[in-house]
């Protein structure tokens, strides 16, 4: 038995209790975890704006230490260090022969699986987003382990799987952005942290966090922001301010927010480039107007996952980690345990702190 942080239906508090897991069969790996960053996509899951079958333990972001593994299994051994990947990529659909292995369109097919067993009933459990890493052990399909970059701390690694991935790939794969150019980040929670320090490994040379806290400018000004805003009906005309009256070459949106999409395209100059890494509810609209469009010359743009492969990019961001470049645990405002999992929420939805991560 293994306890777990079990979502037993969309809108339903967290159950913590005690969960059986199989041994792990051909293909597959059991790990014990060390870390699990709590993601404001976990918060999706539980209010239904993405769904997955449930019953589900839930965590996506997560690393440790492989405790078995079944026949077919080479590339790791027990004993390893490992990050927990998500979403897998199948080599064989339409989106992987383009190379755009982020849109993998069977990367969450093992969401629909039953991988456990609730101790108590014997009721079936999926695991949420492939992994289910509010748990103190899980088995995975052997594509969602990667062996963890040399001399990085667990509890550090856990932050490679979702946030650190999804916040540098959102600058460098994403928006692509380039020495000198102007940025600015809005949402500085775990993955605008990862932005922002990823817009100052890219040489940004003004780099603006926006939030709605003014507790958080210390915590953006340690990634890398040069100039912090808190939010306001007059955020763009403070970015525009900022940057010679033109706005930035680049925003990265991390919120999820119909008014904080518009206004991070308002916030770019004529001709600039918005990412949108929050998830939004499908019930917000975001609008524009024809002409406005011909005029900005702007460019709006989705990024799922930070539009970058796991396998590539887990071990270039390991490098960036060892030369100091990077810092992961700068990503990290609270250390919980699983039952800390609830009040983590409660924090997201009140727009404090960044990442929480959950100790085994």
């Amino acid at each position: 038995m293994t306890r777990a942080a079990v979502l037993p239906a969309v809108g339903a508090p967290l159950e913590l209790t005690e969960i059986d897991l199989p041994e792990p069969g051909p293909g597959q790996v059991r790990v014990r975890l060390a870390a699990a960053g709590v993601c404001h996509s976990d918060l999706s899951l539980t209010n239904g704006t993405m769904r997955v079958p449930v019953p589900a333990v839930l965590g996506h972001e997560g690393a440790g230490t492989v405790v078995s593994v079944g026949p077919g299994v080479e590339h790791v051994a027990p004993g390893d260090p490992v990050v927990l990947n998500w979403a897998p990529s199948c080599g064989s659909c339409h989106a992987c022969s383009l190379g755009e292995v982020w849109l993998c369109a069977n990367a969450l097919a093992g969401a629909a699986n039953v991988y456990a067993h609730r101790s108590s009933d014997g009721t079936d459990l999926h695991p949420g987003l492939n992994v289910a890493a509010f748990a103190e052990e899980t088995v995975v399909a052997s594509a969602c382990v990667l062996p963890a970059p040399a001399g990085i701390p667990l509890a550090d690694a856990a932050l490679l799987g979702c946030a650190a991935l999804t916040g540098y790939g959102a600058v460098h794969y994403s928006a692509q952005v380039r020495q000198g150019e102007t940025v600015a980040v809005f949402g500085v929670g775990g993955v605008g942290l990862a932005a922002l320090q990823a817009a100052r490994i890219a040489g940004a040379s003004t780099i603006v966090a926006v939030d709605v806290s003014p507790a958080k400018e210390a915590l953006a000004r340690q990634a890398g922001a040069t100039e912090y805003v808190v939010a306001s009906d007059n955020t763009a005309r403070e970015i525009r301010g900022l940057t010679g009256k033109q706005g930035v070459d680049v925003a990265v949106e991390c919120a999820g927010r119909a008014v904080t999409i518009r206004t991070a395209w308002e916030s770019t100059r004529r001709g600039g480039r918005t990412t949108v890494v929050g998830i939004g509810s499908k019930d917000q609209q975001v609008t524009f107007n024809a002409l406005e469009i011909f005029h900005w010359g702007r460019t709006l743009s989705g990024c799922v996952y930070g539009n970058s492969d796991p396998a590539r990019d887990v071990p270039i961001l390991g490098e960036h980690v060892r030369a100091g470049r990077l810092d992961l645990s700068a990503l990290v405002t609270e250390r919980i345990a699983l039952d800390g999992i609830p009040s983590a929420f409660d924090n997201m939805l009140a727009g404090k702190g960044g990442r929480a991560l959950v100790m085994f």
